[in-house]
């Protein structure tokens, strides 16, 4: 099904013809009917002699009301532009033909009203001439020309056949999965509740299905559609679609508002776009000039940075980012109209190409390039453009590449084969839709730093085992997850190891100087001298790095600062506090203390390191076996 939107100068009798063809009244408002002058849009239906449906949005043509006929005018498939014959191209008729120009509506009819008031046929021919000429250049050029009258019915029947003529030449909207309903109206029916109204884009709706609003972040529910006022299990892309919608109130929403299925579209208060500037328009656009945008049926007041100038000219194109005031719901590829607030005059028009660009320089060949890729619309340039900056995980990248989810995973393996993408997998697992995503350039940069700063850690402290995940995490400025992801993937590159909570260079390896080594070698004396009652720290002789090292390592067991033990000693006096345990029940401080002819200080760190690792458990003044999983001591969990 299509959509035909009208066109053209207030008076010119768009309505009635609208009537004349469906029998539908499109001036739905009594303050319309009343002035017999449409204010907001309107809508209709009717069946072409090839038997296609049809819907019809019916624009306002007063120059008042150019705002409303904004809001309809963006989703439509083929064009009825409408000229008065006793009156030909007027103010309006030239500003609503801009405005299909900028929207680049590719096809139409024009319908010359009124005949049935002229009865010079020289005139008739010389409005059809102006038309004809004023079409010149524009997407309807060479566009049927039909003369009608909707009071005597003249040329009605052959200006349905254009149309469906017309229609042959348009393609059905894709289904891509991701429905979204640009709201133009918004209203409440007794027993129902809150009804919005649109033209469905980019996938399908269904009864029961879960919707958002946005950008209000609303969540509610599909309890009703109608197309044409037929009630309807499943609305397809492109259909005129009213959506009876539970759990949000009519007082929360607007037009411009858009209703969407959660988790894929999100809003936005930047945009990166070409934009071009009518020939017409009364003077240059400068830098952080205001600007009214119009985009799907919402409005906002926007301030426009020029990427390429001071300026830009009339007639001009050129790369700009559009600042909103207010977020709104946009995706790329998704055209616009710009206008000067005051006064109140179309002067533009252009096309999304990034709703959430990062940082964007000015007069800066490599951002030029980069737009220029993503205007060009190639799936693998769509994706790697998403994917700069990261890492990103898949589903975000096809979220912000626009593509259908097959066709940007067709792209994305070809993109990790061709070595453009780096998917941070380990060896042999495939993808989902969290796996992190880097371009290549950006996982050699990453990578690189991550090595430079292991080897500047190493330096400084090489009696340590490696650099904690946290501070390279905080160096690097990344999410645990994607740090841990990363790491994985350069680790199975062989360039470092990650151990436990620490990373090192691969082949990194501790190096006592002698001084150090002879240090180690003096305390591990100490301890098999008196392995139950090492001598007190005063007396250890060691360079406090030199015994952090050991206990990394797993040389010496550390029970508190004050006391250590030989990883042997400390495994044999745990297995001897068990056995005792089993064999006579609960055991003391004093008893391990009598064990192990040691003094209560070494029995008391004992047994509360048994106790944190959950190997005893304390009863008052006993100690009984802990009753978990746990049940065997390693001597490298202390420390």
């Amino acid at each position: 099904m299509f959509v035909i939107g009208t066109a053209g100068h207030v008076d010119h009798g768009k309505s009635t013809l609208v009537e004349a063809l469906t029998g539908i009244n499109p001036d739905r408002l009594i303050e319309e009917q009343e002035r017999e002058m449409t204010i907001d849009l309107g809508f209709a239906w009717l069946t072409l002699p090839s038997g296609r449906e049809v819907s019809i949005v019916d624009v306002p043509g007063h120059e008042r009301f150019i705002k409303n006929m904004l809001a309809g005018v963006g989703g439509i498939d083929a064009a009825l532009l409408v000229v008065a014959a006793d009156e030909g191209i007027m103010p309006q008729t030239r500003e609503h033909l801009d405005i299909l120009e900028l929207l680049e509506i590719p096809r139409g009819v024009v319908a010359i009203t009124k005949v049935d008031l002229v009865n010079d046929p020289e005139w008739l021919e010389l409005v059809m001439d102006e038309v004809r000429e004023r079409l010149q250049g524009t997407p309807l050029q060479g566009a049927p020309i039909v003369p009608v009258s909707a009071r005597t019915r003249q040329g009605l029947d052959t200006l349905a056949e254009a149309l469906d003529r017309v229609l042959d030449q348009a393609r059905l909207r894709p289904d891509h999965g991701r429905p979204r309903l640009p709201i133009d109206r918004v209203f409440t029916i007794a027993g129902f509740g809150t009804v919005v109204t649109g033209t469905l884009q980019d996938g399908s709706l269904q009864v029961g299905q879960e919707v958002e609003i946005l950008p209000r972040g609303l969540r509610g529910r599909i309890r009703g559609l109608q197309t044409h006022k037929r009630k309807v299990d499943t609305v397809p892309p492109g259909r005129r679609t009213a959506v009876n919608v539970a759990g949000i109130g009519v007082d929360e929403l607007e037009r411009g508002d858009v209703l969407t299925v959660p988790g894929w579209l999100q809003p936005t208060v930047r945009i990166a776009a070409r934009l071009r500037l009518l020939p017409g328009a009364p003077y240059p656009l400068r830098q952080d000039s205001a600007l009214d945008l119009f985009i799907g049926s919402a409005e906002r007041r926007i301030r426009v940075t020029l990427l390429e100038g001071e300026e830009l000219a009339p007639g001009a194109t050129g790369w700009v980012l559009l600042r909103l005031q207010k977020p709104v719901a946009a995706a790329r590829g998704d055209r616009f109209i710009v206008r000067w607030p005051s006064p109140g005059v179309t002067v533009g028009g252009g096309v999304v190409v990034d709703t959430h660009p990062g940082r964007l320089r000015r007069f800066h060949p490599a951002t030029i390039a980069a737009l220029e890729a993503l205007a060009r619309g190639r799936p693998d340039d769509l994706l790697y453009q998403a994917c700069q900056g990261g890492p990103r995980t898949v589903s975000a990248a096809i979220e912000a590449s626009g593509l259908p989810e097959a066709e940007a995973l067709a792209a994305l393996n070809s993109m990790q084969e061709q070595g453009r993408l780096v998917a941070l997998l380990p060896p042999g697992e495939g993808w989902t839709p969290s796996t992190l995503l880097l371009t290549q350039e950006e996982a050699e940069r990453l990578h690189r730093r991550i090595l430079h700063l292991l080897e500047d850690y190493h330096r400084r402290y090489p009696l340590r085992g490696g650099m904690p995940k946290e501070e390279l995490k905080s160096q690097l400025r990344l999410e645990a997850r994607a740090l841990n992801d990363l790491l994985s993937w350069a680790e199975a590159q062989g360039t470092l190891a990650v151990d436990g909570a620490v990373v090192r260079r691969a082949g990194f390896r501790r190096t006592f100087t002698p001084e150090q080594q002879a240090q180690v070698d003096r305390f591990e004396q100490l301890l098999r001298r008196n392995p139950y009652a090492p001598p007190p720290r005063p007396e250890w002789g060691i360079d406090p790095a030199v015994l952090d090292a050991l206990v990394e390592e797993g040389k010496v067991v550390r029970l508190n600062p004050e006391v250590v033990f030989l990883p042997e000693t400390y495994q044999a006096m745990v297995r001897r506090v068990l056995e005792e345990i089993d064999r006579t029940g609960p055991i003391t401080v004093a008893r391990v203390r009598d064990l192990f002819q040691t003094s209560r200080k070494f029995a008391l760190a004992l047994l509360e390191d048994m106790d944190r690792r959950k190997l005893t458990r304390r009863l008052g003044d006993e100690r009984v076996r802990y009753q978990g999983d746990r049940t065997a001591g390693d001597p490298q969990d202390s420390g």
